[in-house]
């Protein structure tokens, strides 16, 4: 049996992807729930308090609720335009933006882009780590693919809005804008919603009151899209691009 140990080898690389697949699918966390219950926690939360602990740290987790209607239409699609564009049309996952993903990647023979939707982010804040190696992304579409069956778009972005890191133990916009701005999430300006909305790659060392190149240069990105989009008038853009040089 052992004397044509490519057969073997032949069959185990057919069979793994299978059963990685059902092991996967078995093991998939159920959604339902969230149609009506915000959560309490998420597994990223959970993954800072663990980072920290291993700092011999202790970090608070501050997360307040809004509802989606509170928050500004304004931000709402700031985030969607700079994070997903086709957030409401695509089914979980933006195939076209995976291929520039993977093209990168491949350059610079890295994981160096995300490529991931609003319910892909979503579903890593809820269920997975911050890691980007491939099984974790399988996982990822996955439960990505379970959310949209499950819940509305407004619900998923409502979920996002109010989970996402945007600071030291800070979760949701609602939290940042009061921790940030020292206001609630719905009171928030123009220029307060395009800096926040920036610091959502790099939330835990980006202050959004900042001065930054980085976060100027985000910031700039964020008002020629609000702008492009039809979003805001060129009077708008114009009054504030200036203070992100």
């Amino acid at each position: 049996m052992w004397r044509r140990p490519w057969r073997w080898l032949v069959l185990i690389a057919v069979l793994t992807p299978g059963a990685m697949t059902a092991y996967i699918l078995l093991t998939l966390p159920d959604v339902s729930g969230l149609g009506t219950k915000n959560p309490s926690s998420t597994a990223f939360m959970r993954y800072r308090q663990e980072e920290a602990r291993g700092k011999g740290r202790t970090i608070a987790i501050r997360k307040e609720w809004v509802d989606f209607v509170r928050i500004p239409a304004l931000l709402k699609e700031a985030v969607r335009i700079t994070e997903d564009a086709s957030f409401y049309w695509h089914k979980g996952i933006d195939f076209e933006e995976i291929k520039e993903s993977l093209k990168r990647d491949l350059r610079e023979k890295r994981f160096a882009r995300g490529g991931s939707t609003i319910t892909q982010q979503l579903a890593k804040n809820l269920f997975l780590s911050p890691g980007k190696n491939p099984l974790r992304k399988v996982r990822e579409y996955f439960i990505a693919r379970r959310l949209e069956k499950a819940l509305s778009k407004d619900r998923i972005f409502t979920l996002y809005l109010n989970l996402i890191e945007l600071g030291p133990g800070i979760f949701g916009v609602q939290a940042a804008s009061r921790h940030y701005f020292g206001r609630d999430v719905f009171e928030l300006s123009l220029e307060e919603i395009v800096r926040l909305t920036a610091v959502i790659p790099r939330p835990v060392t980006t202050d959004p009151r900042g001065s930054e190149g980085w976060l100027n240069w985000r910031c700039r990105m964020i008002l020629d899209k609000l702008r492009l989009y039809e979003k805001i008038g060129e009077d708008e853009h114009q009054s504030l691009v200036g203070k992100f040089q």
